[in-house]
């Protein structure tokens, strides 16, 4: 079993600030990227979280992402924006286009966003909590696929075509836990392949492929062209196609690779359509009654979308966030490679 560190939340977060701030992001950038990649780990979901920062630290010395660009917007009306990510950190990108959708959405009801040239985003959660925190129901989507890319093959395959296309849709409640559904379309994230790699763990039976198509439960069979099924059979992969549609509203399609998909978010404003207050009551009520259905055999509680991050949150600022030994390790060399001190 590999060893664990466990580091508390604020010195990871000043750790992660300080790295992408040697290698070109302005302050600003890395501080708001710092604060998702942590947030991740906070929700419990360290498939998003600091295990990234490496990935992201030598995309920035290939050239592949730009640490200080800005998005900007380069169409726009009463409903719709189209934003351009200028190939700079995705979850800056991204927050700030929640934040313009929002503005948006509470002038004309509804708003729509599309994008171009923008890396990868995070736990798409985050910008679906954010709309659910300033009274919105938003929708984030990632999606791609092609004859040569991804990560999870369609349903009936033995081969990627595509990614893991998540889905993450926000609601408030009126209280500091909003319904937040986040998922995969593949039956698990990507990252989480990543952490049980770091932990030296398998895969449960049934997940993975090797590269000639035979079932597989190491992560190492993953990572040499295997790939993953989707979640619910033809369900998830029907749904994983339709996240690609959405992307593909604003990313260009490349008819040589056969590839479609992008980023797409989407948001509501309640208040246009129902008094914010009551729906917030009516959705937390609701939402309470499903979790005091009696209990099937083996089953000590029922939870909805949402509580599950905020329980991890509680905890792990607390206690602090556990990182494998491998992750440490890695931020260790770039933390010496960049002259950045690492007192954690």
């Amino acid at each position: 079993m590999i060893a664990m560190h466990s580091v508390q939340a604020d010195a990871l977060q000043e750790l992660t600030s300080q790295l992408f701030q040697k290698v070109g992001a302005p302050q600003h950038i890395a501080n708001d990227v710092a604060r998702i990649l942590i947030g991740a780990n906070l929700a419990g979901h360290d498939s998003h979280g600091v295990l990234r920062i490496p990935t992201y630290l030598q995309q920035i010395t290939e050239g592949k992402l730009d640490p200080a660009a800005e998005p900007t917007v380069v169409e726009e009306d009463a409903t719709t924006l189209k934003i351009d990510g200028q190939n700079g950190f995705g979850h800056y990108t991204a927050r700030r286009a929640m934040a313009l959708a929002i503005d948006k959405a509470r002038q004309s009801k509804i708003s729509c966003v599309t994008f171009t040239r923008i890396n990868h985003i995070g736990r798409l959660g985050e910008y679906a909590e954010d709309a659910a925190r300033a009274g919105c129901l938003g929708i984030t989507t990632v999606g791609g696929g092609s004859r040569d890319f991804g990560s999870t093959a369609p349903y009936g395959g033995a081969q990627y075509r595509l990614g893991t296309n998540p889905i993450a849709v926000g609601v408030p409640t009126g209280d500091d836990v909003p319904f937040v559904l986040d998922f995969a379309t593949s039956i698990v994230a990507e990252g989480k392949i990543q952490v049980a790699r770091s932990k030296g763990l398998d895969m449960p039976p049934g997940y993975l492929f090797d590269k000639q198509g035979q079932p597989s439960v190491k992560t190492s069979d993953f990572y040499d062209h295997g790939c993953m099924v989707p979640f619910g059979m033809h369900k998830g992969y029907a749904l994983s196609l339709f996240i690609c549609l959405l992307g593909g509203l604003g990313a260009p399609f490349d008819p040589t690779r056969v590839a479609m998909g992008g980023c797409y978010m989407q948001v509501l404003n309640i208040a246009a359509f129902t008094p914010l207050a009551a729906y917030q009551e009516n959705v937390r009520m609701f939402l309470n009654a499903m979790k005091e259905t009696p209990l099937a055999p083996g089953f000590n509680e029922i939870l909805v979308p949402g509580d599950f991050e905020e329980r991890n949150r509680r905890q792990r600022l607390a206690n602090g966030v556990e990182v494998p030994e491998t992750i440490m390790s890695q931020l260790q060399v770039w933390a010496q490679k960049l002259a950045v001190p690492m007192e954690l």
